[in-house]
């Protein structure tokens, strides 16, 4: 998806010899929104990590009385379609992404540089889901909500065509959740849902139309989240259960990926004032 935003930048840009066409003036203030769609990457090597003494460190095996790996039937990125099988599970749910955004360019020679704060909403969600032998499934999901960002640009005009890369800073709002099939131990969750901080960056295009500008638009968002956590605790189960085996008080566990990546693909609109 990067690739090919990048590409149909630089195609815009030759597709406009400077030679050939009077420089566009992009200094000034613009207002407008993108929509389009966004996408969380597939991490296979994504696990649960437990800590069954509540050390505070996490990356224990929980094993049975006989000292077996209770989860050796393994982990798989997306839902599970049941409490058995890591084979078929869903994938990552993507969607919808749209902003708004408000920002100025200054430009010089043919150089333009610019900034501008957005406020956007998406649909993007990732999750880990954990299979034990009992047999039972944990799943773990965390969506990705509104974002505000501000960001910083670099471009060329090139006839009328700005193509530019762009990077800067958000404080996303990300929601995580969790759910199992087991019904016997008891399950309690902290610092599920908060404000995230991050950066994102991309690259672009954008055309004039007289006072409008269209584009397209590629995002990389990555934001730090690894305060989830998940409580388990004995409820109904024997003394003998894998969790509360080590330390009676029970196992402590959470996601291994502690950033939280979306990419997506805009179209862009704005209107300059």
């Amino acid at each position: 998806m990067k690739s090919l935003f990048l590409a149909a930048a630089a195609t815009a840009a030759l597709a406009a010899p400077a030679a050939a066409q009077t420089a566009t003036d992009w200094t000034g203030f613009y207002a407008g929104g993108r929509i389009g769609y966004v996408s969380t990457p597939l991490n296979d090597k994504e696990r649960v990590l437990f800590d069954n003494n509540l050390d505070g460190q996490f990356g224990d095996t929980v094993t049975t009385a006989t000292g077996a790996n209770a989860f050796s039937t393994g982990f798989c990125n997306g839902d599970p379609r049941s409490a058995i099988s890591v084979e078929g599970c869903k994938s990552n749910h993507d969607g919808l992404n749209y902003a708004v955004h408000a920002g100025g360019d200054f430009q010089f020679g043919q150089i333009v540089v610019g900034g501008l704060v957005e406020y956007g909403r998406s649909k993007a969600e990732s999750s880990v889901t954990a299979f034990s032998t009992t047999p039972a499934n944990y799943y773990l999901s965390r969506e990705m909500r509104g974002t505000l960002g501000a960001r910083a640009r670099i471009g060329v005009d090139v006839g009328g065509v700005l193509p530019y890369v762009t990077a800067g800073v958000v404080r996303a709002k990300v929601r995580s959740e969790f759910t199992t099939s087991n019904t016997a131990n008891g399950f309690a969750t902290r610092d599920g849902s908060g404000r995230r901080n991050g950066y994102r960056v991309g690259g672009g295009f954008e055309k004039r139309f007289g006072p409008l500008a269209i584009g397209a638009l590629y995002l990389k968002t990555s934001v730090k989240d690894d305060d989830f956590r998940i409580d388990v605790t004995r409820g109904t189960a024997p003394a003998t259960n894998p969790f509360v085996r080590i330390n009676p008080n029970g196992t402590q566990f959470r996601r291994s990926d502690k950033r939280f990546d979306t990419h997506s693909a805009d179209l862009t609109l704005s209107y300059r004032f």
